[in-house]
């Protein structure tokens, strides 16, 4: 299997360096070829400006989803977004590693995004979801947090991970068409105590051995939504996205 590994964190002495080096031998060791966008080391730049198109088809005013599409047509991207491009659409599996900031991503991942997953090869032209550029493709988010687990939960000082996820987890990468996989948090990293940060990198590396088996995370199909966009009738929510409301053990059911 084809890995990349898009990573976001500016100290090479970091835990989340440590777990990036642990899954590049893991998964090496496995037989899978790794390459790697160290964001930080790189200098990314995460800004989208003009200086990205060689070409423009509308010069009088930047409509930088549309240049995209025309730069995308014309192989006249700047060479650091072509770069990137190619690494993307090469993949099999595409991680996503990153401290949580602000409930997001750092800066420099959203640029990345931003500038790397474009008009015409990873979305538009009605390509969203289950016929997003990336169809075929599995994703996972990797994070860390300064958060204890009870902090994530659903009635915690934080609310479930699944909700701060949902931006990236559907809102990207399953829009893109990517399968996505159960995130891997660690989870307060700052406060543990060293067994447990050992611990943290032993469960990835198990979760990494399974990564082929591994059963996505549900997210609606296309085929669930109507003219409207919006669940057709009798097509119960599943997920915290579309406000699943769980009474009783059970899911609230669009009305019919």
């Amino acid at each position: 299997m084809k890995v990349l590994i898009v990573f976001a964190h500016q100290e090479p002495q970091s835990f989340n360096a440590a777990l990036l080096a642990r899954s590049v031998a893991e998964l090496t060791a496995l037989g899978h070829t790794v390459r790697i966008s160290d964001l930080y080391a790189m200098h990314f730049n995460p800004v989208a400006t003009a200086e990205d198109f060689g070409t423009r088809r509308f010069p009088e005013r930047l409509q930088y989803d549309r240049e995209q599409k025309y730069n995308l047509q014309h192989g006249a991207f700047s060479s650091d977004i072509a770069a990137e491009i190619e690494k993307l659409l090469w993949c099999d599996l595409l991680i996503l590693q990153f401290p949580l900031w602000w409930f997001s991503v750092p800066a420099i991942m959203k640029g990345w995004i931003d500038r790397v997953f474009v008009n015409g090869a990873i979305y538009g032209s009605g390509r969203r979801y289950d016929t997003g550029g990336l169809a075929g493709r599995r994703a996972m988010v990797v994070t860390s947090t300064a958060a204890y687990p009870g902090m994530c939960a659903p009635d915690g000082l934080v609310g479930a991970l699944d909700v701060v996820l949902w931006p990236i987890q559907n809102g990207t990468l399953a829009y893109a068409g990517c399968k996505v996989l159960p995130p891997f948090v660690s989870y307060s990293v700052n406060f543990v105590d060293e067994a447990t940060r050992h611990r943290y990198l032993d469960d990835y590396a198990e979760r990494l051995r399974l990564i082929e088996t591994t059963e996505p995370l549900f997210f609606h199909p296309l085929a669930d939504f109507g003219q409207d966009w919006r669940l057709k009738p009798g097509i119960a929510a599943q997920t915290v996205g579309q406000r699943a409301r769980l009474q009783a053990g059970k899911i609230d059911v669009a009305p019919t």
